[in-house]
């Protein structure tokens, strides 16, 4: 059996930046502990399975460890993948997956996609946080899954070296560290999930689901732009609409190939 496969480089207009992501596209589902085995072989953030149904697509997304119910950069590079490859010209795509139907529509710049808010709340700061950061946060948040923890500096952002093994033993699945961002930059976060099988993630489109609304209700803005600040780094654009948010990137071709099974 050979399964087209492609990975991209996401929320990035340059090769080896961004996030990687691979696409393969399938008939139909495989077995999920196969789909599991291709994505640990893959060893990327996300491989996005993608089977197309009529008119829309089926999508699935596996980290090297686990499946996961929402992933942006890997649904943004499956969106090029049908746009770019599978159905040339297209403007707009509907994927179906574990959180309800998600779309993404061509821009003048590269996709929009349209996925559910993530709304969090301010918490107590967890047993073990502090240790494992390494720095005193200013607040932290909490989701369904993940904690949102704000420092005060876009700089302390980018030098922070927590102890990433530390957060396994946290009970939300991963840590967004978030600040201000330098101009041009509303906001800068990183994002951390050990639990997830990703030490750390490059560019997360999850975490900005919840960025979005978190920084509208602190700067009053309903338009932004951010940066992640991983080692390859990328960038989005988020717009919270209450219990959606709309965000926006470009990606590139890395690879187009086949995975012979």
């Amino acid at each position: 059996m050979q399964i087209p496969l492609y990975q991209l480089d996401a929320f990035t207009t340059r090769r080896l930046s961004g996030n990687p992501a691979a696409v393969m596209l399938l008939d139909d589902f495989l077995d999920d502990t196969l789909m599991q085995a291709i994505a640990a072989e893959n060893n990327l953030s996300e491989t996005a399975f993608l089977v197309r149904h009529g008119d829309v697509y089926r999508l699935r997304w596996f980290t090297p460890a686990v499946e996961v119910p929402l992933c942006g950069h890997a649904t943004l590079a499956s969106a090029a993948v049908v746009m770019e490859r599978l159905e040339r010209g297209r403007d707009a795509v509907t994927f179906h997956t574990a959180s309800g139907a998600l779309k993404v529509a061509r821009t003048a710049a590269g996709y929009r996609m349209d996925f559910p808010a993530r709304h969090a709340v301010q918490v107590e700061i967890p047993v073990g946080l502090v240790q494992a950061l390494g720095v005193e946060p200013v607040e932290v948040h909490a989701d369904p899954f993940n904690y949102v923890v704000l420092l005060d500096s876009a700089q302390r952002v980018r030098e922070l070296a927590p102890d990433i093994a530390a957060f396994m033993a946290l009970d939300r699945s991963g840590v967004v560290i978030t600040a201000v961002g330098d101009a041009p930059y509303d906001f800068t976060s990183r994002y951390f999930a050990p639990r997830k099988g990703v030490p750390e993630d490059p560019v997360t489109g999850g975490a900005h689901c919840g960025l979005a609304p978190f920084w509208a209700a602190r700067l009053g803005k309903h338009e932004f732009r951010a940066w992640q600040a991983s080692r390859r780094g990328g960038e989005i654009v988020c717009r919270p609409a209450g219990d959606r948010v709309e965000l926006e990137g470009s990606c590139v071709f890395y690879l187009e190939g086949c995975v012979m099974l």
